[in-house]
């Protein structure tokens, strides 16, 4: 084999690499890049983890960490495992109106809204988090930055892009159909859901309730 044949050759083996490594970028299989983090944009184990979060440069969605706060579910206490996810109608009201205060200020002054997710999780780097999808990346980075220097309900806001995009990927298919075993200490999405009635006058004829 001639010195060009070798180097085409050397060439096609690098290209097969790279798209292998690309294949699995962000799955189980990837022993360099968190996976959890790629899917849910958050990790149990942080900074302490073992594998890289890569943090985006830019993304439609922002991640407000432990924004939402249930008046129901207190994490110190020893019954949160048992009520985090079951129906209380006073909770679903504080909850609708938490949800709409927020997607309609952050649309209103930073741009139009894809979708917006709150977790329902107990996990500490889970409780709490609200995900909020802009149609356009640079009202994502435009609410990032501001949001940063903001405050709600006497608490400073923590915001940051996330790497969440397909949040069909992050979701706990078990939740959505049956129990999930783990409960709230899942590490995947256990989404809140608005009411049906908020949905549509939200959402109009998007919103489907899952």
């Amino acid at each position: 084999m001639d010195r060009r044949m070798s180097r085409g050759y050397q060439q096609t083996e690098d290209l097969s690499g790279a798209e292998y490594l690309a294949s699995i970028y962000g799955t189980e299989k990837d022993k360099v890049n968190c996976s959890f983090y790629f899917k849910i944009g958050a990790c149990r184990h942080g900074d302490k983890c073992s594998r890289t979060h890569h943090r985006p440069t830019f993304s439609p969605t922002i991640l407000l960490q432990n924004f939402y706060h249930n008046p129901v579910v207190d994490v110190r206490q020893a019954d949160a495992f048992d009520k985090v996810g079951k129906k209380d109608p006073e909770e679903q009201k504080y909850f609708d109106e938490f949800y709409e205060e927020v997607f309609t200020e952050l649309e209103r002054k930073y741009g139009e809204i894809d979708e917006m997710n709150v977790c329902e999780n107990i996990g500490e780097h889970m409780i709490g988090n609200v995900y909020v999808k802009f149609v356009r990346e640079e009202d994502a980075e435009k609410a990032v930055k501001d949001l940063s220097n903001r405050w709600f309900n006497g608490q400073p806001i923590y915001a940051e892009l996330s790497p969440v995009t397909d949040f069909r990927e992050a979701r706990c298919r078990q939740h959505e159909v049956t129990t999930c075993s783990k409960g709230g200490f899942c590490n995947f999405m256990h989404l809140k859901a608005i009411s049906p009635e908020l949905g549509d006058r939200l959402y109009g004829r998007r919103y489907v309730s899952f």
